[in-house]
């Protein structure tokens, strides 16, 4: 019964990560251009352990809305790197995101105490 209550909590919890992921890139993103390798750190200071297998398609889906826009950089180790910013676009849904995360998170709070 453990091992089922485990695998409960561990799906949970993934899938709540997954929902905040596109909030939580928009606001890296929006702090000014982010290798693909700093998102994830930041997603790993955070406690949001993300795959690249995760990351890469949701940054390309981002960027496909008009949420991202990209540029490439030369580098002195090995080839070019693609770095993420939001776009005006972004930075809006950005701001509505934060207000509903916020909603949510009270209205969660509210429920669980």
């Amino acid at each position: 019964m453990y091992y089922i209550c485990r695998m409960n909590l561990e799906k949970t919890n993934a899938q709540m990560r997954k929902g905040v992921l596109e909030l939580c890139i928009l606001a890296i993103t929006s702090k000014g251009d982010a290798y693909a390798s700093d998102i994830l750190g930041n997603l790993k200071e955070a406690k949001l352990i993300v795959v690249e297998g995760t990351l890469y398609p949701l940054l390309m889906r981002l960027k496909n809305e008009g949420l991202l826009t990209y540029r490439w950089e030369e580098s002195k180790s090995g080839p070019p790197r693609k770095y993420y910013k939001t776009t005006e676009l972004g930075n809006k849904l950005l701001d509505q995101l934060k207000i509903n995360w916020s909603g949510l998170v009270s209205a969660v709070d509210n429920l669980v105490k």
